[in-house]
Parts: structure tokens; sequence; C-alpha cells
């Protein structure tokens, strides 16, 4: 069967293998790196900005962090995989790697009230307005 440009049918092999290989030590590796004050700060604001990112120099002054100490948390968030860098002339840009942050969530609650018949709706992501609220 062939499909054509509006079969909106998702091949599941290919779409959600970013799910499935998320293994328990990159999950912790993961957590490891946003378990710090500054580490999850600078994660929050890269993925405020998108894919975009910003350069080092500019997450260093917004953050009012040091060079050398935002270096140093950059290189715990690039190693779990939480960030991507790009080099861009002599700047090093930094963005939050989606797949890895999607990938992440999606194995701390794969298995969401696999145990319970009722509790389903919990497991559904709140939006952002929702989240807010609650705060509030």
């Amino acid at each position: 069967m062939q499909q054509g440009p509006t079969d909106r049918r998702v091949d599941s092999g290919r779409h959600f293998d970013i799910f499935r290989i998320m293994k328990e030590h990159e999950a912790i590796s993961a957590l490891a790196a946003l378990a710090q004050a500054s580490r999850l700060a600078v994660y929050r604001l890269l993925v405020r900005r998108g894919p975009e990112g910003y350069p080092a120099g500019e997450i260093g002054e917004r953050l009012e962090i040091p060079g050398p100490t935002l270096s140093f948390h950059l290189k715990e968030l690039a190693q779990a995989g939480l960030v991507a860098v790009r080099k861009e002339g002599r700047f090093m840009h930094y963005s939050a790697n989606f797949d890895r942050m999607s990938a992440l969530v999606a194995y701390l609650t794969e298995n969401c009230c696999s145990l319970g018949a009722t509790c389903a709706p919990v497991c559904a992501p709140s939006s952002t307005s929702d989240r807010r609220r609650k705060s509030a």
C-alpha cells in the first residue's frame, strides 16, 4: 500500500526510537547533571530559548555565572547529552537537546499508572498554563 502526502500514519519504529534508546544509566546521568542549581538554570534557559540556543558568553551574562564555572557546567550537561554545542565563527553556541529531553521524560513516565486502572490522566503532561495556575 502506497502512502500519499496526506497519509498521517506514524512509522512507530522510526518516530519513537528516541524513546526506546534511553537506558537506566543514561537517565541517571541526565538527572545527575540536572541535580545542581546552576546547571538546572542553564538548561531551563536553553529550553526556553529553543533550538537556536545561546553563545556561552550570553548564557554567562544572563545567569551571572563566571566563564570558567559556566564551562564546567556546560561540559557536564553536554556529557549527559542534554545540550548540543556548535561552533559559529569563534563562538560556541549551546542549545537544549530536545530529543534527549523527550527521551528522559518518556523514560520517567514509561510505565505511568501501569499497575492502576484509574490514574491515567495524571500521566498526561499538563499545559504550561495549568502548571502556572498550580504554582500560583
